[in-house]
């Protein structure tokens, strides 16, 4: 006999959701930017994390660093060139929860190349809203060093420091809600 299962489909609430990252500029300080488009499929059980499944898909066009020409040079060939890889993707393969930490193991893919990455973080919820809606809510991190992912132009700077640092801090703030 198998054994019943509660996943059930959950959606993404962009107005409470970010996706950053940080990472290294000339050594001394960090430069943050985002994502401002990415969706995903969330396929959550709550009483049993492990049956559970996230895949996360992001519009690389859509980075934002505040900077305009920085941007255009992200987008471009020396990084993350959009023309030619327009998604940036991740899949689980594995969630594990402790109390309201959760591990979730999974496939990074950034410019066709796909490596294996954990994101650690909090689970929190669920709630029901002022408006009668379920909700949970995700903070969690990962750090990727990006040459990993054919992410390899840099500048040596006078003194042999690098322009670009090559371990990439990415934060995920998520909040879901069950319709």
């Amino acid at each position: 006999m198998q054994k019943s299962t509660n996943v059930r489909k959950w959606n993404l609430d962009t107005a409470h959701s970010n996706l950053e990252f940080v990472v290294r500029h000339m050594m001394i300080s960090s430069v943050r930017g985002r994502f401002r488009k990415f969706d995903g499929e969330f396929n959550l059980d709550l009483d049993d994390i492990g049956k559970s499944s996230v895949e996360v898909t992001v519009d690389a066009k859509s980075i934002f660093t505040n900077e305009d020409s920085r941007d255009d040079d992200l987008r471009s060939q020396k990084f993350l060139a959009v023309d030619s890889y327009p998604v940036l993707k991740f899949q689980s393969t594995r969630m594990q929860k402790t109390g309201n930490k959760l591990e979730v193991d999974g496939n990074l893919t950034i410019r066709g190349v796909t490596k294996k990455v954990r994101v650690t973080g909090e689970l929190q919820g669920p709630i029901t809203d002022p408006y009668g809606k379920k909700r949970v809510g995700f903070d969690g991190a990962a750090t990727i060093n990006r040459k990993d992912f054919g992410l390899t132009w840099n500048m040596v700077l006078e003194g042999g420091g690098l322009m670009v640092g090559d371990n990439v801090k990415i934060e995920i703030h998520m909040e879901l809600t069950l319709d």
